[in-house]
Parts: C-alpha cells; structure tokens; sequence
C-alpha cells in the first residue's frame, strides 16, 4: 500500500493556530528552552496532521506513523516540563491521550493479524480466526476514522497548537517560570537526559524481575528517551553525534525487544476479548522461548548503554550567549 502524501486535506478541517513568531528552522545548543519547545512542537503536530488523510483511508503505514507522531508530540511536552505546566497543560494532555487511545486499537489489531498470518500459513482454523480480527479491526477503523473527522479532533489541533504558540506557560512572569523559559536548551537537555537515563538504567538492571505492567513502563521510559534524544538532532555534531547514534542504537534495540513483548501481551489480550477466538487463539501469542530470547536481547543493550557515558553540556556545544 502506497505512503499518503504529507499535504494533508486535514488542513481544510483541522487547522493549527496562526504561526506570529518565524522560528529558526532549526535547533541550536544556546536556543531558549520557550523557542526550543515551539520548534520541536510544531515539528510534530505538522506531521500528526501530514497523516491524517492517510490514516482515514485505512492505511496501516500512516496509522503507525501518526502515532509516532503523536507520541513525540507528548514526549516534547514531558521533556520541557515544568516549563510549560501552567493550568491549560492538563486538558492538552488528556485530549492527546484520547486521540492515542483512539489510534491505539486499530494499531494493536494491525501488529496482531500481521503476527498470526506470518505464523500460521494457510490453515483454515486459521483462516476462520483470522475473520474475528478482521471484523473488529473494521469496526475499530470506523470508529477512529469518525474520530479524525470529527469536530473534537478539529477543537484538540486548534488548542494545541494556540497552548504551544501562547499558552499561559509563555508569559508567567514569576522568576521561576522566566528562569525556565531563558535556560539554554544545551543546559536543560544534558540535566533532563541524564535523569531519565540514571532511572531508565536503574530499572532495566531488574528486567528480568519486572511482571508485564512494570515491564510495560520500562519501555515507555526508553521511548522517551529514544524519542527525546531524536528531537534534538540538530545539536549533534562530530564525536558527540557519533556517540548519540551509539546511545540510539542501544536504545532502539532494547525498545524493538521491549515493544515485541507489549504486542504480545496486548494480542493475547484482544485474542481473549474477541468472541469465537478462543485459547488457541490466545495461546498463540505465549511463546516463553521467545520471551527469554527478547529479554537477553533487551537486557545486552542496556548492559552496553550503560557503559556509555553519559551526555554532558560539552557533548551539544552549547554557545556563551543564549539565543532568541
């Protein structure tokens, strides 16, 4: 199935707010963490909106992009928090999180079928399973193709995108918030990475240890920091763009691992949920000699993130004088 196009009709519906500001068209070490959060933002909510038509349409590449999209989208909002915590943050949150759970579904029957067809052949058990998924992904796809069109998803843009270009966060005027906002990126970045790097490691050592739901948590936090360190392309250069695209590796490995084992766990779940599919069904997502294998893999990566040093200022070269 072919890619959708990035200029999406979405627009016509769903617009983001009026750009005032030009921004630098890219990231740069001394950049103010207010201008850092807008361009990263805006990055993201475009290319939400860049594959809407597509994952209308049905299409499984535009779905797992729109995704991704989104995903980066909350991370940034993390990532430059508290910064932009301010009393409208809440209700962003929690209608970015509803449009997840809305793409949710349909990507975890997409990962699911495409499990069971590459594992079983031609049986026709299979085949008579296989239309019990089929039906709820259609039924699934409906409801998320409503979603997107509907007038809450053109409210979530539109606020969106005026929280990042205006929100209350960018004119508090205590000292705090005005510290927050003029912290250089390069300073902000090295502190807020090496946090999450410090508890990402302390609970990847209990891997092996951690039941579904911590596991599950674990993975967020890689993605996070896999996701974080990919926004701040643009700061990478030389020795220290060589060393993230080594931390990327590791990270990428672990969450390929950790992200195999989710859609698992999730396909069994929607295997037990659906009716007519019963514990074969189900069972066909335990593979116990997998699961150890998928651990190893996870936990060898972490072993060699950890003996990465960790991103200091010196690694995004950030400049004396903070920048516009």
């Amino acid at each position: 199935m072919s890619r959708p196009t990035t200029s999406s009709t979405a627009a016509k519906h769903a617009k983001p707010a009026t750009r005032r500001n030009a921004l630098p068209a890219r990231l740069s070490p001394g950049m103010a963490c207010d201008t850092a959060f807008r361009i990263i933002a805006r990055r993201h909510l475009d290319a939400v909106l860049a594959q809407h038509d597509g994952t209308c349409r049905g299409d499984p590449d535009a779905l797992h992009q729109i995704r991704i999209a989104l995903t980066h989208l909350r991370t940034a909002i993390r990532f430059f928090s508290p910064m932009v915590d301010d009393a409208l943050r809440p209700n962003v949150w929690a209608e970015l999180r509803w449009l997840n759970s809305q793409l949710g579904m349909v990507r975890d029957l997409d990962v699911a079928i495409e499990r069971v067809v590459a594992e079983s052949g031609d049986e026709l058990a299979v085949i008579a399973e296989l239309q019990h998924w089929d039906e709820k992904r259609t039924e699934s796809h409906r409801l998320l193709a409503r979603a997107l069109q509907s007038a809450r998803y053109r409210r979530l843009v539109e606020q969106t995108s005026t929280w990042i270009e205006s929100g209350p966060w960018s004119t508090r005027r205590s000292k705090e918030a005005i510290r927050l906002r003029r912290c250089t990126l390069a300073d902000h970045a090295t502190e807020r990475l090496t946090a999450w790097e410090t508890k990402l490691l302390k609970t990847a050592r209990k891997l092996r240890k951690l039941d579904v739901e911590k596991r599950h948590k674990l993975r967020l936090l890689n993605k996070r920091m896999t996701y974080s360190i990919e926004s701040l392309q643009d700061l990478f250069a030389g020795e220290s763009l060589t060393k993230q695209k080594s931390i990327l590796k590791r990270l990428r490995k672990a969450q390929r691992s950790l992200g195999q084992l989710n859609d698992d766990a999730r396909g069994q779940a929607l295997a037990a949920s659906l009716n007519g599919a019963g514990v074969d069904a189900s069972n066909r997502f335990l593979d116990r000699k997998r699961e150890k294998k998928l651990l190893q893999t996870a936990s060898a990566a972490y072993r060699k993130l950890d003996k990465t040093k960790p991103f200091r200022s010196a690694d995004l070269a950030p400049s004396s004088e903070p920048e516009a």
